[in-house]
């Protein structure tokens, strides 16, 4: 019976007796804060040098290879962090005119990576009914794909 308490306890989330509580601290952004290239924050794990705070020293320096889809990868990443940034910095207008630039940069290069390659997510393969992603060629197909 004291089992079946344990069980119903974990389950619902609750904290043993004495278990220490974390006490995050994230520093608040400044304004007009320097940038990494969006191809460095990507590895770096955000686009703003103030907020690279490598756990225990760990730095993740190993360079992204100049792909059509690491670029896209790495530009839709500085747009995640740019507008999370403006969230809380809506003024930044060099901020803000930069994220433009990356939107329409991410735009164009999704647009001819898609006509190359076929769509990126499954939000793009579904037109009218026709389930594109089911066609060829698939992911590891790298010579239709033109990719290595």
């Amino acid at each position: 019976m004291a089992d079946l308490d344990q069980t119903k306890r974990d389950m619902l989330g609750v904290l043993p007796e004495f278990a220490p509580l974390a006490n995050p601290y994230v520093p608040f952004q400044q304004e007009n804060p320097k940038q990494y290239t969006a191809k460095r924050g990507l590895i770096r794990g955000t686009l703003f040098p103030g907020l690279d705070l490598p756990f225990m020293g760990m730095v993740n320096t190993k360079e992204k290879s100049d792909t059509p889809k690491n670029e896209l990868m790495a530009l839709n990443f500085a747009i995640t962090e740019l507008t999370l940034y403006l969230d809380t910095h809506p003024n930044d207008r060099e901020v803000a005119e930069l994220l433009q630039s990356y939107i329409e940069l991410y735009q164009s290069g999704k647009a001819a990576y898609e006509r190359k390659c076929g769509p990126l997510t499954h939000m793009d393969a579904v037109q009218d009914g026709d389930f594109r992603w089911l066609r060829g060629p698939w992911p590891w197909e790298y010579r239709e794909n033109g990719e290595a």
